[in-house]
């Protein structure tokens, strides 16, 4: 079970990383960077928010849904350079994966953890992203 401070070593981890390792110079990775840094919220995924392909997709969605956040979704299935240069570019092994205003937040887990705990939320609300009425 990861606990906090395992997320925030996640996440401290990916966001110190110097830009040119974030950043290589391929086209995907060129790609990834600029879907994450002009979308406020990025989920790379296994299909689609309307049909998911795997249950760590749809748990992420769902978490998403219920909170009301908007967030552009990239389906990985569609794509193996994507699906293949996202675990790279965050240094992640799995799908799902979550970008808030640029910071990579974690995958399903981490999200599920979050959620449970009621931190999610008041992170999103900290990174200025807009929740809908549910």
């Amino acid at each position: 079970m990861t606990n906090e401070v395992d997320r925030n070593a996640v996440r401290t981890y990916f966001n110190e990383l110097p830009a040119e390792e974030k950043t290589m110079s391929d086209p995907t990775h060129d790609r990834i960077a600029s879907d994450i840094a002009s979308n406020d919220v990025v989920l790379y995924m296994k299909g689609t928010p309307v049909f998911p392909q795997c249950g760590f997709s749809a748990a992420t969605v769902q978490i998403l849904a219920n909170l009301g956040v908007k967030f552009k979704a990239v389906d990985v299935l569609k794509d193996p350079e994507v699906r293949q240069g996202i675990k790279e570019f965050s240094n992640w092994p799995t799908i799902p994966q979550l970008y808030v205003k640029g910071e990579f937040v974690g995958g399903c887990d981490i999200l599920r953890e979050m959620y449970e705990a009621d931190e999610l939320r008041p992170f999103l609300a900290e990174k200025g992203i807009a929740l809908e009425t549910v």
